[in-house]
């Protein structure tokens, strides 16, 4: 929710870290009470060119103008069985960034050191701005993209179609590391 708001042009947006649960186990203050009435507004939405298409991806392989990383598990991304996925592997050139490796053992963010330490070592000699991020549906990848800021590594892009779009094409190259 946090990216679509952004990419609409929201920026009046954040994220609970740790989820409502943690809020709760940390004692901090909630409300019973009835939410006050919206009051109207005049937000315009102000869409930000921070997509990709599968054809801009299509057209990546090979040349390397971006980095494609996909936020599934390194089990779905070498092909292993998934009930998620109709077709096993990853785009091929994809690097894997498991979203849940941004978490703690308490599923709160890591810290920004640790996060850019871990993500600069998939991003090698590519810059935030050469990222483009995925997954199987493009809600994971957001994960990655919220942990990149976290990093103070801002600027990558996303594939919203992902590899349920990628995959539905069956002409698409498919890399499948485990046959």
């Amino acid at each position: 929710m946090l990216w679509l708001l952004r990419w609409l042009g929201h920026d009046a947006v954040a994220v609970l870290d740790g989820g409502w649960q943690a809020w709760q186990a940390e004692g901090l203050p909630t409300a019973n009470a009835a939410p006050v009435e919206a009051i109207p507004g005049d937000f315009h939405a102000a869409i930000l060119p921070a997509t990709v298409d599968a054809g801009q991806v299509l057209g990546n392989l090979g040349q390397g103008a971006f980095l494609v990383i996909d936020a599934r598990s390194a089990e779905r991304f070498h092909g292993g069985a998934s009930p998620f996925d109709t077709v096993a592997g990853h785009i091929p050139g994809a690097r894997n960034r498991f979203f849940k490796d941004n978490l703690d053992a308490q599923g709160y963010f890591k810290d920004g050191a640790a996060l850019r330490a871990d993500f600069l070592a998939v991003l090698a000699d590519y810059s935030p701005a050469e990222v483009v991020l995925q997954c199987g549906s493009g809600v994971t990848a957001c994960h990655n993209a919220l942990a990149l800021e976290v990093a103070g590594l801002p600027g990558a892009r996303l594939y919203p179609g992902s590899w349920s779009e990628w995959t539905a094409d069956r002409a698409r190259p498919v890399a499948r590391p485990l046959g």
